[in-house]
């Protein structure tokens, strides 16, 4: 795939300068790595990397545990 980083940037919706701000390796958005990505089909590499590290099954029980939403008990007023 040969894009410009203009090319690159009105596909993902932001500046020629913030790709070029990307590819220099300066600060940038989350959310901007997240459109390039997707502009370049790249968006599951980037999705590895908030996946939790699991070694062993007792990571996986703690992180199946913690993940499970818990209703918080509703408080009532006596007025």
């Amino acid at each position: 795939m040969q894009l410009t980083q203009a090319d690159v940037a009105a596909r993902a919706g932001v500046g020629a300068n913030t790709v070029s701000n990307l590819e220099a390796g300066r600060n940038v958005s989350l959310e901007t790595v997240t459109r390039v990505a997707m502009v370049l089909g790249r968006s599951k590499e980037l999705e590895a990397l908030f996946l939790p590290k699991l070694d062993s099954l007792e990571d996986v029980h703690r992180y199946e545990k913690s993940a499970k939403r818990q209703r918080v008990k509703r408080t009532t007023r006596n007025d």
